[in-house]
């Protein structure tokens, strides 16, 4: 992963951008601290879909239309 400054990226911003393109995650950052990551689209849906299943083996979708004053099962 290639960490850029937010000047060093607004100088060098079409060849970064480029690398995205071509596969690279850039980390964007102020005073060493990440605030952003740019992704190339193919990556970022597979680690969307990724995480989705992750989240998917321990998620319960109960009945979400249910009065609020009514008293809610407990599933273990």
């Amino acid at each position: 992963m290639l960490r850029v400054g937010i000047s060093e990226f607004r100088s060098n911003m079409n060849t970064i951008l480029q690398k995205v393109q071509n596969g690279e995650i850039v980390s964007l950052q102020v005073r060493g601290t990440e605030v952003a990551k740019l992704v190339p689209s193919h990556i970022a849906s597979d680690l969307a879909m990724a995480e989705l299943e992750r989240i998917r083996q321990t998620a319960y979708v109960g009945d979400l239309l249910s009065p609020i004053d009514e008293k809610w099962e407990v599933v273990e």
